[in-house]
């Protein structure tokens, strides 16, 4: 019977984890990656420049413009009269086919068309739409950094909160160990008072930093569930654990970056800007045509009885700037070192994140060197304490040694766990630089 209990009591002591959420590394980066307002404001930006883009390259075709109109003239003296005007006879005579001899319709109507058409701009245009193309790949290139550094932070979040559940087991260790200890002391018999204070101190201690420990836990899963977007009661469960060995890295030279894309991709959009902008001082040839009717009555109603007056044209325009005070120049100028400007941030940038990209790898490698010293300091550490507790078991050894020799240990798990933390995000970095 007893054993049924026990085995009810264990059931139900996991239950929780079997409803717990697996997240890995490469899930958690996925489901960061579909949360991130900072790529779905990439995604919005690359759609922004495609339709700027069509804005600009509507310039090349054809505008029609169309206006309708309806007029009614006004008697000022007399407002609720017709608005009649008497006119000479000879000039009567030669309006009379359209207008009522002596008077002007009190109602005009008048609709038309205009066309024009681009033909040559000397580059207004063209360099423009150039220009927007390099916006687009420059919001391109700007995606593939924000992608990058949202990878990053997302396995920054992953590692962080591993590490810090990790801790929580390292903490709980060190303070059974001291739990331990008073037990030993005082099941011996031979509890002095100088050896309990201490034990007892060390004891309130290690509970503190459990505690703080547990809340820096449970503050870093929130946050990863928040980036993730993973409701903040769900129980969670890292799979991926801190390797205990690391592959060497292959260092190679950094040619590209997307911030350099970014750079280079500037230059040529504001270089582009600077032509069109210096075409603007030149002549634009257009294709024009237009067609225009007019019907007039004495009333709203008699506007159409007799057929009205018909325009049409077409024909080539050419239109010359012949004094702007020097605008076109002044803008061309302004955009032509806009492009310098960013000529100077891109070969800032290369010196820079070559520089950092070389040093990741090299701290990748120097941190893998450590670790195996580390490694073997931790063995010693373990060694150490392991004695200490036989010598305290049998009271050859006072408790401030024990808990010197403890906090050593303590050390060193921190230590191993700090490294592997660092080896994890410097091989981050070498990836978001380079891959």
């Amino acid at each position: 019977m007893r054993n049924i209990w026990y085995g009810i009591l264990t059931l139900i002591a996991i239950m929780p984890n079997a409803y717990a959420l697996d997240l890995s590394l490469n899930q958690a980066v996925e489901k960061i990656m579909s949360q991130s307002n900072d790529v779905k404001k990439a995604d919005a930006n690359i759609k922004k420049a495609k339709a700027q883009l069509d804005a600009v390259n509507a310039n090349r075709w054809m505008s029609i413009d169309g206006t309708v109109s309806y007029m009614n003239l006004v008697n000022v003296k007399h407002p609720t009269s017709s608005q009649g005007v008497e006119i000479p006879s000879d000039i009567g005579a030669i309006l009379g086919n359209v207008l009522p001899i002596n008077d002007i319709p009190d109602n005009i109507f008048s609709a038309g068309v205009q066309i024009t058409q681009p033909i040559y701009t000397f580059g207004k245009i063209g360099h423009a739409v150039d220009a927007m193309h390099d916006a687009i790949d420059i919001s391109k290139s700007a995606k593939d950094l924000t992608t990058r550094e949202v990878k990053y932070a997302a396995a920054n979040l992953y590692w962080t909160a591993k590490m810090t559940e990790e801790i929580v087991a390292v903490s709980q260790r060190n303070l059974n160990n001291a739990r331990s200890a008073k037990k030993k002391l005082t099941d011996a018999g031979r509890a002095n008072r100088s050896n309990l204070i201490k034990i007892e101190s060390d004891i309130a201690t290690k509970e503190i930093a459990l505690s703080d420990a547990i809340f820096n836990r449970d503050t870093a899963f929130r946050m990863l569930k928040i980036m993730a977007g993973i409701d903040i009661e769900e129980d969670l469960v890292l799979t991926d654990n801190f390797p205990d060995t690391f592959a060497p890295l292959k260092q190679i030279s950094l040619k590209s970056n997307p911030e350099w894309d970014i750079y280079q991709k500037q230059i040529k959009m504001y270089e582009s800007n600077a032509s069109s902008k210096r075409a603007g001082g030149y002549p634009t040839l257009a294709a024009i045509g237009s067609y225009s009717l007019y019907s007039m009555g004495p009333d709203a109603g008699h506007m159409f009885d007799k057929e009205g007056s018909q325009s049409a044209y077409w024909g080539l325009a050419l239109q010359v700037p012949l004094f702007t005070g020097g605008l076109h120049s002044a803008n061309a100028t302004i955009e032509a070192m806009n492009a310098e400007s960013v000529r100077q941030d891109l070969d800032k940038s290369k010196k820079i994140k070559t520089e950092e990209y070389n040093t990741a790898v090299k701290q990748y490698k120097h941190l893998c060197d450590n670790l195996g010293k580390l490694k073997e300091a931790y063995l010693l550490a373990q060694k150490a304490y392991d004695v200490s507790v036989k010598r305290f078991a049998a009271g050859q050894t006072s408790a401030i040694e024990l808990s010197d020799v403890s906090s050593a240990l303590y050390q060193m798990d921190m230590a191993l766990l700090n490294a592997k933390y660092n080896i994890l995000m410097s091989e981050q970095t070498v990836k978001k630089l380079g891959e």
